[in-house]
């Protein structure tokens, strides 16, 4: 039986014989938010609940929460843009909790320790087999979760080694290639998983097969066709494609060196490569994107769509950045490049109040460049399944990969078209793995999303200013193609950042509201209520002061009418 504490004793006769809830016009209720970090993550990590297994103490337990959403932390704390960071509050305090740093660390401790992921349903024989096309991030992901509810995978990819663009196309400075082999190979290692390497659907299996073989099938083929790209009809006769080039140097270390060169795009892509370009030599390279760079003259929903540490240390090394612009004239004598035309961008709503880029005349500029590349993403290879896509670059599923009229197939990652990051596609394979249970199981998909918790909410007297951790970066003269830019932080370092968290919308277990309730009509308990606190409401001696309410720092206790 649970033991209850009230804040204070009273002997029989005094104040417990009073039930002051009588008087009450307002009553305190706890309300589980979700923090800012968690609504914004598209993996769908609750990084205030990990956050706060740290500051316990519990590495492994923080490490187990972590993956019950994302199999692969040690990856994303290195190439994730971090929106959690972005949308923390502690931001609007002094900085926000460094989520990448720790999120990298718990990985690193994991493969290190050797970690066993928390299976929710072992898999047996009996399991039914649902297939997964595409090693990928999403479609680890989709095989992950899929495995942890306990259904056989199998797991197919048109190359010998799976990773999609993890391996293909993301630099060793920012993912060295051990680290991801170990998280493939801990999620290899799960009973009831079986990777099917060069297998490309379309040529060495049809998707019919696939379903017929299996309960269900998830699709994460990625988008590595090119768009077709052009200025008025005019095109370079040595254009190289973004990713292309990035794909190339990867496998083989080569890559071209003008003299001068204008990457057209604004993501991952276009900063990774003006970045290796800069580094083999180049002496001019210039990024010509249309989104802003982050400061106070660029809406949130306008900034360049990169990891903000590259974006730094792609200014440290040299590369430059043209926002706002667009090229819209290539400058050649006969088929050799010498210059392009910008011009600049504004986006403004239209009729409709949907924002557009808007170019404006008499801002144009001439750039003296010998190469252009663009890199302004690709569409998917729709070879083995053009019923499912039509005409279109992507598929449009729903928002747990469900595509309408073809029951029992899920869709995920950049084949999606709308997604474009590591952690997006792993929170598609997340919740196309649970679209799959219900499909298979006949059960109806629950939405568990919560409300966000905002800064205002918070009662921010109760946290001490405390500065960021600072993680040390190899100096750039030191920079080369192989190792590692940004250093880990140690243990000491987690635990001070972790103890930085506010705990948005989740009971901090301050004794706040037990300490200062002047009826003692606030329950401590030893074991764990339903709402997650270890406090209760004993409304029959609530007053509704709403003093627990203004006292609680993390905005989970709220004042609502009486019933």
């Amino acid at each position: 039986m649970a033991v209850l504490t009230r804040g204070a004793y009273a002997r029989p006769g005094t104040s417990l014989a009073f039930k002051t809830g009588t008087w009450r016009v307002e009553m305190p209720f706890h309300k589980h938010w979700a923090a800012p970090c968690h609504a914004a993550c598209p993996a769908g990590e609750d990084q205030q609940a990990w956050l706060a297994r740290i500051q316990e103490g519990k590495l492994h337990e923080a490490w187990e929460e972590l993956v019950t959403a994302n199999p692969i932390p040690a990856i994303t704390g290195r190439v994730c843009p971090h929106p959690c960071e972005t949308a923390c509050n502690r931001g609007s305090y002094d900085a926000p909790i460094a989520i990448h740093n720790v999120e990298r660390f718990l990985g690193d401790e994991a493969v290190r320790h050797g970690w066993a992921y928390p299976i929710l349903r072992p898999v047996t024989s009996e399991s039914p087999a649902v297939a997964v096309v595409g090693a990928g991030p999403s479609g680890l992901s989709a095989a992950y979760h899929l495995v942890r509810r306990g259904f056989r995978v199998d797991l197919f990819d048109a190359l010998p080694e799976a990773g999609g663009l993890l391996r293909s196309a993301i630099p060793m400075t920012r993912l060295p290639r051990d680290v991801l082999d170990s998280e493939i190979e801990r999620i290899f290692a799960l009973d009831g998983l079986t990777f099917h390497p060069r297998h490309r659907l379309g040529r060495d299996v049809s998707l019919g097969e696939l379903q017929a073989d299996h309960k269900a099938v998830f699709l994460g083929p990625g988008a590595e066709r090119s768009k077709a790209w052009d200025v008025d009809g005019a095109v370079p006769a040595d254009l190289h494609q973004g990713l292309h080039l990035i794909k190339e140097w990867v496998d083989h270390g080569e890559i071209p060196t003008p003299k001068s060169v204008a990457i057209h795009g604004g993501g991952n892509t276009a900063v990774d490569l003006g970045r290796i370009m800069k580094r083999r030599g180049v002496e001019e390279v210039y990024v010509i994107t249309a989104s802003g760079l982050p400061g106070p003259d660029t809406a949130p929903d306008d900034v360049l769509n990169v990891v903000p540490r590259e974006l730094e240390e792609a200014l440290e090394e040299g590369v430059v950045f043209f926002p706002h612009r667009t090229i819209q004239r290539l400058i050649m004598r006969g088929s050799k490049m010498i210059g392009v035309e910008m011009v600049h961008l504004k986006k403004l709503p239209g009729k409709g109040g949907r924002k557009s880029r808007v170019s404006f005349q008499g801002t144009e500029r001439v750039l003296n460049v010998d190469m252009v590349i663009p890199s302004i993403g690709e569409a998917v290879d729709t070879a083995g399944f053009e019923n499912l896509v039509g005409n279109a670059n992507y598929f449009r599923p729903d928002d747990w990969g469900r595509l309408a009229d073809h029951p029992g197939i899920f869709v995920g990652g950049d084949a999606r078209g709308d997604r474009g990051t590591v952690s997006a596609a792993i929170g598609d394979g997340r919740k196309a793995a649970i679209a799959m249970q219900a499909h298979i199981e006949q059960t109806e998909v629950v939405d568990e999303t919560r409300e966000t918790v905002g800064y205002d909410a918070l009662n921010v007297n109760y946290f001490e200013p405390k500065p960021r951790a600072y993680v040390a970066k190899i100096p750039v003269p030191e920079r080369d193609d192989f190792t590692e830019i940004e250093h880990s932080m140690i243990f000491a370092q987690v635990v001070e950042e972790a103890g930085r968290c506010m705990s948005c919308g989740n009971c901090l277990a301050c004794d706040n509201c037990w300490t200062f309730c002047p009826d003692n009509a606030v329950i401590k308990t030893r074991d764990v209520c339903s709402d997650g606190s270890h406090y209760l409401f004993d409304y029959e001696f609530c007053k509704g002061c709403g003093l627990c309410a203004t006292e609680c720092p993390c905005g989970f206790i709220l004042m609502r009418p009486q019933e």
